[in-house]
């Protein structure tokens, strides 16, 4: 009796403590009697035992009164349990009516009479009687029935709840409010005859209506996704009992970044659906003419709302507007600018002309979704056939802030950014680059940006691959070759390379090399990546050069609330084994709750331990030359749109791969990384010209935008080894101080540029075309 364990669903909350999800068949909330207000005690100690305090827990009485009912009846109608005995029953016995289980009942409340307090029989009565629609104990069922808190609850409120454990189905508030309100009177009347109210507080509770509703968990963070990891997580460690355990999961999401990066992924998908055509609306009705509210509630309550899309019905069609009934709302105008937009789609993504009157869009009747808000105002939107994913995590130690598998989980649960292999096309070029850079090319280092055609080496047949731009040139340096994403120096620096040994770099990152394709291909990101293998790559140029692993659960508590595992992840520490604090030089973190959990976590600020320490992959020259460069893609690149942001201490990379299957940006600050990706799930064309720049960099901006409001920029040092020279923009060699064409270029001092352009394809100076076919 003592160790019994209640089945309590699994909790998931964010970094801050706020609830993501709650997960199991039985809804339970325990709570200590102390946490029962008086007026709860009450209502129930009135509707099933008032002398349960005073008397034993078997009451001979009640016994007696209810086998003369049975006798008379000539079956078993009426039960004579005390408040203990339902305890008993709910907790370790059957719920049939039968003499032989009467007799099991009356032994165990006399076991429990002996061996507990009338206090801990009580509280444990309220934790396990059941109320209906999956709700075991009094707090779920508060929960559940009022959405509040035992300490909310009304006088008609608590009456309404001890009214229903003596028949769940038929006291059901909800089903039928009229029955539970006759057993309330019931409950209310009893509470007057004892002294618990008196009549003027028993007439207002009478008349006051039963309030009913079904009330999910009060969630506070939707992150729907990574509570399905963590349930698969903790399913993995724990087995089945994970969900009934009372387990409270700790996340490492920040409640304010996650809800931050639902709405990016969101807008920026409607608003690249918009670009698709108005696919029309989602049915249609014979409206009567003077429907009313609540006619017009019960037809849209037929359709789902997805995402930040609610359903609606169109009642009014004007010249340049419409008003709809918005499920949940009411009534909500559309203005022009809300339904222009709707040009028609046709076959093979066409579009039709765009409308002149919102008659050519929309008529009344039909049922369409909207965006919504409070104010009565609303736009036309449709579900967007195309999908997104957004992982944002710190790049100190891998903890995952946000992510987003979807538009919307409950209407397709597969999570594109853990499950979903894609392409990453150039968004994997930094990878290789930075292999160059080690292997002795320098930011300055010139390659030929003209035709080539590749044949044998893995390839089946000739290819001839070309510049997303169609533009062709003569030497162009690395650093501008990676702004503008140049594919053709990006091949011909991977045949110099070696693509064995750019895999093998690559694995530095996290690549897993079996999976790279060992041809010049591998140059365009032909690897199959998910958005979170991305997201941790870069995290690596982020912190300084580490590799971290990412990770999403912090602690995990059981239902005692004893810490039962902690995370202990590896931590990018620049200054570990020197003298100076970690602190001192770091910079400030996205949130507070960054800088708290990750101290917490490595035992205090200061230096880790060796084991805490999250491995160098990459030196800290390396790591600031291509830090430089990729902030090159921004400043003049094909990232540069994030200029939008105004801040000097962004760096990132756009990807797209062929026929504009896959859009992507991968793209961070000293202390915080994201990665977005755009595409279809059947892998179709996003249409042409619809690159990463203009699919995936609008969410990221978006999110970076919120993401960032208050933080400070951070600009990284320059460490040791760096040297600053002046060089020709046109061949990367160096030149005076007073050439006027000279621009500063950043270099690792042991790899320096020459004075001169050289012949060959040597590492460090410029390569030529060799033996490729120029067209």
């Amino acid at each position: 009796m003592r160790h019994v364990e209640l089945k309590v669903p699994l909790r998931i909350y964010t970094l801050g403590g706020q609830l993501i999800a709650q997960i199991g068949a039985e809804q339970r909330t325990p709570v200590r009697y102390e946490q029962i207000p008086p007026l709860v005690r009450n209502a129930f100690l009135a509707a099933e035992d008032h002398r349960f305090f005073h008397e034993s827990g078997v009451s001979l009485v009640s016994i007696a009164r209810a086998a003369v009912v049975d006798l008379i009846a000539g079956r078993k109608v009426q039960g004579g349990s005390t408040i203990t005995m339902q305890a008993a029953r709910n907790m370790f016995l059957t719920l049939d009516k039968t003499f032989r289980r009467k007799l099991q009942e009356t032994f165990v409340t006399y076991q429990m009479d002996h061996e507990f307090t009338k206090q801990e029989i009580f509280q444990l009565y309220l934790n396990v009687i059941f109320f209906g629609q999956r709700s075991y104990g009094v707090a779920a069922a508060a929960q559940t029935y009022f959405g509040k808190s035992l300490d909310e609850l009304t006088v008609a409120e608590a009456a309404t709840l001890a009214g229903i454990p003596q028949a769940p189905s038929l006291y059901n508030p909800i089903i039928h409010p009229h029955l539970a309100a006759a057993r309330r009177s019931y409950v209310l009347q009893r509470m007057l005859d004892l002294g618990y109210i008196d009549a003027a507080t028993a007439q207002a509770a009478n008349q006051a209506p039963v309030g009913a509703s079904p009330h999910a968990p009060r969630i506070a963070v939707s992150a729907p996704y990574v509570a399905e990891m963590v349930r698969e997580q903790m399913e993995q460690w724990y087995g089945p009992a994970a969900e009934t355990a009372g387990f409270r999961v700790y996340t490492t999401i920040d409640g304010r970044l996650q809800a931050i990066a639902d709405r990016a992924v969101e807008l920026g998908l409607l608003e690249y659906d918009r670009g698709r055509g108005w696919r029309g609306p989602i049915g249609r009705t014979v409206l009567a003419p003077a429907a009313t509210a609540a006619q017009l509630e019960q037809l849209v309550n037929e359709y789902a709302p997805i995402g930040m899309l609610s359903p609606a019905v169109v009642v009014k069609v004007g010249s340049q507007d419409a008003e709809v009934y918005v499920r949940s709302r009411g009534f909500a105008d559309i203005p022009w600018n809300g339904l222009s937009w709707a040009r028609k789609a046709l076959p093979g993504e066409a579009l039709g002309p765009a409308p002149k009157a919102a008659s050519d869009v929309l008529a009344r009747g039909d049922i369409v979704y909207v965006v919504a808000d409070k104010q009565g105002h609303a736009q036309l939107a449709q579900v967007p056939q195309a999908q997104s994913a957004l992982v944002a995590l710190n790049p100190e130690d891998g903890s995952i802030a946000a992510l987003v598998g979807g538009f919307d989980y409950f209407s397709n649960s597969f999570n594109r950014a853990t499950q979903a292999e894609r392409l990453p096309g150039s968004g994997f070029k930094p990878f290789y680059y930075s292999a160059a850079l080690e292997s002795g090319f320098t930011p300055a280092s010139t390659i030929l940006n003209a035709p080539l055609v590749v044949g044998g080496n893995g390839l089946e047949a000739t290819w001839r691959p070309e510049n997303d731009t169609d533009s062709f040139g003569g030497p162009v340096r690395l650093r501008v070759a990676l702004a503008h994403s140049l594919n053709l120096v990006s091949i011909r620096l991977m045949r110099d390379l070696g693509t064995q040994y750019a895999s093998q770099y690559a694995s530095r990152f996290g690549f897993d090399p079996k999976t790279m394709p060992q041809n010049l291909t591998l140059a365009l990101g032909t690897l199959p990546v998910t958005p979170l293998e991305m997201a941790t790559a870069y995290s690596v140029f982020a912190n300084g050069g580490f590799k971290v692993d990412p990770y999403y659960i912090g602690r995990v508590e059981n239902a005692a609330g004893k810490v039962v595992w902690q995370a202990a992840p590896r931590i990018a520490c620049q200054l570990c084994g020197t003298p100076a604090p970690l602190d001192d030089l770091r910079p400030e973190p996205t949130s507070a709750e960054f800088l708290a959990e990750a101290d917490a976590l490595r035992g205090g600020p200061g230096p880790l331990p060796p084991d805490r320490q999250a491995p160098r992959v990459i030196s800290a020259q390396n790591d600031y030359l291509m830090n430089s460069m990729l902030e090159g893609v921004i400043k003049y690149g094909t990232g540069v749109r994030a200029l939008a942001l105004n801040r000097d201490d962004i760096a990132g990379k756009t990807g797209t791969t062929n026929d504009y299957r896959d859009a992507w940006f991968n793209g961070y600050t000293p202390t915080l990384e994201a990665t977005v990706w755009a595409g279809f799930d059947d892998n179709r064309s996003l249409g042409p010209g619809e690159e990463g720049a203009h699919v995936a960099l609008p969410i990221w901006i978006h999110f970076m935008r919120h993401a960032l409001e208050g933080v400070p920029q951070w600009q990284r040092p320059m460490p040791p080894g760096i040297v600053t020279l002046r060089i020709s923009p046109r061949t990367g060699t160096l030149v005076s101080d007073e050439n006027p064409e000279g621009i500063p270029e950043v270099f690792m001092a042991n790899h320096l540029p020459t004075a001169a352009p050289g012949a060959g394809s040597a590492p460090g100076t410029q390569s030529q075309p060799g033996a490729d076919s120029i067209f």
